[in-house]
């Protein structure tokens, strides 16, 4: 009978460990045996995994091997070899590809002027980040969700959790005001200090919070003193 990864103890089982531990905890025989499921009649999955990138002189020969090269070793048919094939093509892919970038900020009013091109417009209120990296460019814009600031899933750890995604080393908040009216109101104020605060313990600078009205924007850094407060 076919030896199914279901079978390793719970603790040893490779996708238990992902889901706990996260992928890099994992050795490269582990992920591999993700991909493969199955072992064969009397070889472990995870040792089949193992056997085959002993084949290998190290991980990098993977790039080049054939389906044919790949089929050599025991337990690997031509619909394994196919599907290890295609995880590595798509790792290279990944690997080769840039992160997209959405523009650069050289200052709140360009930034402001972005963001009412972009939100002025919307009906309902929407909390809307920008991701910047060292540069200052926008590598991810992200709408966190469609509600009131001071809703309860107006929460830092929302913001944070995506923040961490990425090589973020700044962000810009914003939301608009369907009202059209600019002014900051109380619960925009308090989200804001506690967005810099939260910041300031993960080593990601808030920039600015800038709120969106039907004509204009308005920068909390500017007109308010909770960004002082925090240099």
């Amino acid at each position: 009978m076919t030896t199914l990864i279901n079978e390793v103890p719970l603790e040893g089982r490779p996708r238990e460990r992902l889901k706990v531990f996260g992928a890099k905890a994992l050795a490269d025989h582990e992920l591999l045996a993700i991909l493969l499921r199955t072992g064969t009649n009397k070889t472990h999955v995870l040792k089949v995994a193992m056997e085959f990138l002993q084949h290998f002189e190290n991980i990098n020969e993977l790039k080049f091997a054939s389906l044919d090269e790949m089929q050599k070793v025991k337990g690997i048919g031509p619909t394994k070899a196919i599907e290890i094939k295609a995880a590595v093509e798509l790792g290279i892919r990944i690997a080769q590809s840039a992160i997209p970038k959405f523009g650069q900020i050289t200052s709140t009013r360009s930034a402001g002027e972005w963001l009412l091109h972009e939100m002025r417009d919307l009906q309902q209120e929407h909390l809307v980040v920008l991701f910047l990296n060292t540069k200052n460019e926008i590598i991810q814009k992200r709408t966190i969700f469609i509600g009131s600031v001071n809703s309860s899933v107006a929460h830092p750890r929302e913001i944070f959790k995506e923040a961490v995604k990425y090589p973020t080393a700044r962000l810009i908040l914003a939301h608009n005001h369907p009202s059209g009216d600019t002014d900051p109101s109380q619960a925009d104020l308090i989200f804001t200090k506690r967005m810099i605060a939260c910041g300031d313990l993960m080593g990601i600078e808030v920039l600015d919070h800038i709120i969106v009205g039907e004509f204009s924007f308005i920068s909390l850094r500017e007109k308010s003193r909770l960004f002082e407060m925090s240099e």
